[in-house]
């Protein structure tokens, strides 16, 4: 009623400033017969009868009864109506469309799940957490553009998730279970990681689940770990990590003109993330520092400096002096953290 009376207010308001009525209504969608109805009975509702019967190809209430019962079968609760329809098609029967099926699951809320069958599930990634250096690697492959059009160099890229520190790389000419082989084998050398000390963490690529690469961490005994299909946020370090890399000033804007040119930059790239690179995650000590411990003193600093500032001049200070605290455990992929993370968005959303 509201929205009728509305539009007679803005048809008349249309026609008052010149508009025709008969295009006014046609704006609005409305008939012209319908309008001058409306305003010669305002209060009147709607006066439409309905049908007042079933239609003759309705269901009855007996096959609707059997839809219901055949859909929630222990032969069919698994299987979609297009496939219940044709599976009895199969066996010469015929009971209704698969729109009625749709329409009658939908009736008795049986469309989604039906009796005891599985819902589907979402398995969680193991929750790995950090608490010093080399107890969690995570790596990844990334793509340097060649000068040759659909060929790249492929950059292997190790990290510790702990101190952020590029503990391993190398550039090969392809993807394979063999090069990831080679370089996680010569890297748990480098940093002396001994059987049952580490966990590497990586998602499902090939050269990841490769038999061979497979192989060396059993032999390494170190602990595989793999992201859920098709979801990036599982491997956050190393991604973020090649976007650092790649929205890096020197990075080249077109392509590396051959292997060792891109060798030759990402050694500058890994030198100064490792050396130079402030990294917000860890409280603004560089990866390498941190790698070695040597950040436990530099925040300890920090804070007595800090602590100083606000002691001569506490008039600057409204609350407590910045947290120079050190992270004393990083996590991949904790529940609890998403979580927050989901909250505060929701909350910043409302």
């Amino acid at each position: 009623m509201e929205i009728r009376m509305e539009c007679i207010e803005l048809i008349r308001e249309a026609v008052n400033a010149g508009a025709r009525r008969a295009a006014a209504c046609e704006i609005l969608g409305l008939n012209l017969r319908t309008l001058e109805r409306w305003e010669r009975n305002p209060d009147q509702g709607d006066r439409r009868a309905g049908p007042h019967s079933l239609p003759a190809n309705a269901l009855t209430s007996e096959e609707r009864k059997k839809i219901v019962e055949l859909a929630t079968s222990s032969q069919f609760r698994d299987l979609s109506p297009w496939q219940i329809v044709a599976k009895m098609a199969d066996s010469g029967e015929y009971l209704a469309s698969e729109s009625s099926f749709y329409r009658v699951l939908k009736a008795e809320n049986l469309l989604a799940h039906r009796s005891k069958s599985k819902p589907p599930t979402h398995a969680q990634p193991k929750d790995l957490v950090a608490s010093k250096p080399n107890q969690i690697w995570s790596w990844d492959i990334t793509y340097l553009k060649s000068q040759i059009r659909g060929e790249y160099y492929y950059l292997y890229m190790i990290m510790d998730i702990f101190s952020r520190m590029i503990v391993g790389w190398s550039v090969e000419e392809a993807e394979s279970a063999d090069h990831s082989g080679e370089l996680i084998q010569r890297v748990c050398k480098d940093q002396g990681i001994s059987r049952d000390q580490l966990t590497l963490h990586s998602d499902n690529g090939g050269p990841m689940k490769g038999a061979t690469m497979l192989a060396t961490l059993q032999s390494l005994g170190v602990a595989p770990s793999f992201s859920r299909p098709s979801v990036s946020d599982d491997n956050p370090f190393s991604e973020s990590l090649f976007k650092t890399l790649k929205y890096r000033p020197s990075y080249p804007d077109g392509s590396f003109a051959s292997k060792e040119e891109a060798i030759e930059w990402v050694l500058r790239f890994v030198t100064w993330y490792n050396c130079e690179h402030m990294h917000s995650g860890i409280k603004f000590v560089t990866p390498k520092t941190r790698h070695s411990g040597n950040d436990i003193a530099l925040l300890q600093k920090r804070k007595e400096v800090y602590d100083e500032a606000k002691q001569n001049n506490p008039i600057r200070w409204s609350g407590p002096v910045r947290d120079w605290s050190r992270i004393e455990t990083v996590s991949l992929n904790s529940r609890k953290e998403k979580r927050t993370k989901i909250e505060k968005l929701t909350i910043q959303a409302a």
